[in-house]
């Protein structure tokens, strides 16, 4: 629980400041929550399962008795950081946990966001103790990012916007390029793109959306999502009205057919495989944009009583 109120400071000197005056739930005063659970050491090793080579390995690392070993892979080897086999690789929970829940907590002292010293404690040792124990997690950029030397990026989505025009475009690639990098994802609508049947001021025709959106895809199945393994997250817009937009639903079937055959024909297209790259439309989630108004056509009219 948290309450704003005028309080004294613990520090001496410091006089009277506004802040969150915060009371423990789930920890006790004297006791860190890392000393109320049980750790062990685990090794991850992570394989490919159809010829058992290693796309993963951190021996050692700690985590709760608790965690299921999915839960442990996972935070091993797309949160810690540090270049593995190094000593600034991050090994155990705790290390992880201090430092994101550290930050936040020194960050709200510097800014007095606390009444006195003793609340901005019971929150570090609340704050962790949800965290260990799994009550609710930050999103990824979250855990890439903060209490790194990285920019502290930490939104896990940001709305892009791109005009029919090259220059518009080839923003949107470098945007979405440096979300990436970041950890975040991105969504942007497609619907000023001109449609691919539409003619060129030069007499050509246009390229269209679902054109376009063959590069972005391209660069967010390549950047590594805050720098780590995890790739990046991506939503693609198009309005119900665009010219395009069967063109538009159809994409990913007509890609998940190819797969289907690259498979029965013995390439690796499972998830992370070596010839999934040539597959298109693979790292973005499609959506159609329907309003009220694009609706009305299809409603049925009312009927007299």
């Amino acid at each position: 629980m948290t309450e704003t109120t005028s309080g004294t400071s613990t520090r001496k000197g410091k006089g009277q400041r506004k802040g969150l005056k915060m009371e423990r739930v789930f920890t006790s005063p004297g006791v860190h929550p890392y000393e109320e659970m049980e750790w062990e050491r685990r090794d991850v090793v992570m394989t490919n399962w159809r010829d058992g080579s290693v796309n993963f390995e951190q021996r050692g690392v700690e985590f709760p008795a608790s965690w299921s070993m999915n839960a442990t892979q996972i935070v091993a080897s797309k949160y810690f950081r540090g270049a593995v086999g190094t000593p600034e690789r991050e090994w155990s929970l705790k290390q992880l946990v201090d430092r994101v829940a550290g930050t936040y907590t020194e960050t709200g002292k510097a800014h007095g966001y606390f009444a006195a010293d003793e609340d901005a404690e019971i929150f570090d040792h609340e704050l962790k103790h949800a965290l260990v124990h799994q009550l609710f997690s930050f999103n990824s950029p979250v855990w890439f990012n903060v209490g790194t030397a990285s920019q502290q990026q930490v939104s896990a989505c940001f709305i892009l916007s791109v005009d029919d025009t090259m220059e518009s475009i080839l923003d949107w690639y470098k945007e979405e390029g440096i979300i990436f990098k970041g950890g975040s994802g991105a969504g942007v609508n497609l619907s000023r793109i001109r449609s691919s049947r539409e003619l060129l001021s030069s007499g050509g025709t246009a390229s269209g959306p679902v054109s376009f959106m063959r590069g972005a895809d391209a660069s967010a199945g390549t950047i590594k999502s805050g720098g780590a393994t995890r790739r990046a997250a991506k939503m693609v817009v198009l309005d119900v009205n665009h010219p395009d937009v069967e063109e538009f639903i159809e994409t990913k079937a007509r890609e998940e057919r190819k797969i289907r055959a690259l498979r029965d024909a013995g390439f690796d297209v499972d998830l992370g495989g070596s010839d999934i790259v040539s597959v298109q439309y693979q790292n973005a989630n499609n959506s159609v944009r329907v309003s009220d108004a694009s609706c009305a056509p299809w409603r049925a009219a009312p009927t007299s009583a």
